[in-house]
C-alpha cells in the first residue's frame, strides 16, 4: 500500500531565513506560502511528487533529521559542487573531520550531510549499483569505487 513519503513538516525560528535557505536548494519549487499561520510548503522533486512544510514557531527547536534522494549522476561531484558554491559546510556520517561522502556499503548509497538554519541535520543521498556489502561497512567514495571496479 505505502509507495513513498509525500510530506515531511519541521518547526524553524525565523521563517523567512528557513525559506531563502530552502529556496536555494536544488530540486525544490516553492508551493505555498500561509503568513497567517506562518507557514511555507516546498515541492520536492516536481509538484505532487512530495512536500516539505516549514512552520514557524517561537518555542524551542527540536533538531530533526531527513535525507534528500538525489541521482545517482549529482552525487557527489555536482552536489559538492553546490554546497561549497554556496557556503553550505558539508560533512560525512563518520564525522571525521572532512566533506569526504561516504557510502553506506548496506545499501548502497553515498551521502553527504549538512545543516540548515535551525540545525536540523540535512542529507543528500543516492542510492549506487551493486551489491549491498554489509560486511564493509561506511566507506568512503572513492574507497568504494576501488571496490566496485575490481
Amino acid at each position: 500500500m505505502i509507495t513513498g513519503l509525500f510530506e515531511t513538516h519541521i518547526r524553524v525560528a525565523d521563517l523567512q531565513q528557513s525559506m531563502d535557505f530552502y529556496r536555494r536548494l536544488p530540486g525544490l519549487e516553492w508551493a505555498l506560502t500561509d503568513e497567517k499561520r506562518r507557514i511555507v510548503f516546498f515541492w520536492i522533486g516536481g509538484r505532487g511528487q512530495a512536500m516539505l512544510g516549514l512552520w514557524e514557531t517561537s518555542g524551542r527547536i527540536e533538531p530533526q533529521h531527513f535525507a534528500f534522494r538525489c541521482d545517482k549522476g549529482s552525487m557527489p561531484d555536482e552536489v559538492m559542487t553546490f554546497l561549497h558554491s554556496n557556503n553550505i559546510h558539508s560533512y560525512n556520517f563518520l564525522q571525521d573531520g572532512t566533506s569526504r561522502p561516504m557510502v553506506f556499503a548496506w545499501m548502497p548509497a553515498v551521502s553527504i550531510y549538512f545543516h540548515d538554519p535551525d540545525q536540523h541535520e540535512l542529507e543528500f543521498i543516492a542510492m549506487l549499483e551493486g551489491q549491498p556489502r554489509p560486511d564493509l561497512g561506511i566507506v568512503s567514495i572513492e574507497e568504494w569505487q576501488k571496490i566496485t571496479l575490481a
